[in-house]
């Protein structure tokens, strides 16, 4: 840094360098380029381009030995007309309603992670942690021992208080909702993370002053944690929706295709696979991959929409 000099030739206080910034040049583009080249060009390879080609693939049909021919609306208008794509939305639909129990329930266990003087709060996240990092066979196959008619835990707690519980997994209608209570079980771990960072986020002094005028804890969650988390709420809800539209593994490790309640627990996604890979009809299940791609991108954007009359930043 440059000094000023007094009149008496001593050196005088520090100045700071005021210089400007070197623009960018030509050769830092290219290293920019260079670093973001594997990841464009993992997302043209794995993302957009088979997002266009499904498209593209929806507008044909299939031989049972492969080959495509163009048929126009052909599928789109089968499509309309098939009641298992209009089953396969309404189970959709109630999966991701019940999928959404998890984002307040993320938000409570958050919170009373973060209480003062809350012991082995380490233990307890790495619990509610586990399902996100567990292989969704094992948790499928856990599931579906617990949930078992004949000898699964459940049952046997519930015979414990004289209720005698049903078939989960092949009942048509409890299949649906034994599927979604796992569904929000292994998602409270990951929504939980989402919300202990955005309530460590959120300033002491509100919840000071919240308590000089005579708040309690459940009324600090209501009027002050849950207001300033809502940014965090409006991600945890988009990312639930957005899984719950994919559910898949779920139903295919827990129920299968034999078990008489398939057809009240298939989503779109189990639809495609099977008209897909089981029947080979690849134009008919990419038609009904297009609509579920439609329906993520109507959601999603309404919920964007709306978040604006909800969500408050800063």
């Amino acid at each position: 840094m440059p000094a000023e000099s007094r009149a008496d030739g001593t050196p005088g206080r520090q100045q700071p360098d005021r210089r400007r910034p070197r623009p960018p040049t030509r050769d830092s583009g290219w290293w920019a380029a260079m670093f973001l080249l594997p990841a464009a060009a993992g997302l043209l390879v794995f993302e957009i381009w088979p997002t266009f080609q499904t498209i593209y693939y929806s507008f044909t049909s299939w031989g049972a030995f492969g080959g495509h021919v163009w048929s126009g609306l052909e599928n789109y208008r089968t499509l309309i007309a098939d009641s298992d794509v209009l089953h396969a939305v309404v189970n959709t639909a109630i999966i991701s309603a019940i999928s959404l129990l998890a984002v307040p329930l993320s938000a409570i266990v958050a919170a009373l992670l973060s209480l003062p003087g809350m012991r082995g709060v380490t233990v307890y996240r790495t619990l509610y942690f586990l399902p996100v990092v567990t292989l969704p066979a094992a948790v499928a196959l856990t599931w579906k021992f617990l949930f078992n008619g004949d000898y699964g835990l459940i049952n046997w707690l519930l015979s414990k208080f004289g209720i005698d519980g049903p078939h989960w997994l092949s009942d048509p209608a409890t299949a649906i909702f034994a599927i979604s209570i796992v569904a929000v079980w292994g998602s409270i771990g990951y929504n939980m993370v989402i919300f202990l960072s955005g309530i460590r986020g959120i300033p002491v002094d509100y919840y000071e002053a919240a308590e000089l005028d005579g708040a309690g804890r459940v009324s600090q969650f209501f009027h002050v944690t849950v207001p300033l988390l809502t940014p965090s709420i409006f991600f945890v809800t988009v990312i639930t929706v957005i899984n719950s539209l994919q559910a898949f593994d779920l139903i295919y490790l827990m129920v299968g295709q034999q078990s008489p309640a398939i057809a009240r627990t298939e989503t779109l996604v189990y639809l495609f696979y099977q008209r897909g890979f089981a029947e080979h009809d690849g134009g008919y299940a990419a038609a009904i991959g297009v609509v579920l791609l439609l329906a993520t991108l109507i959601l999603t954007a309404a919920q964007f929409r709306l978040q604006r009359r909800w969500v408050h930043y800063g």
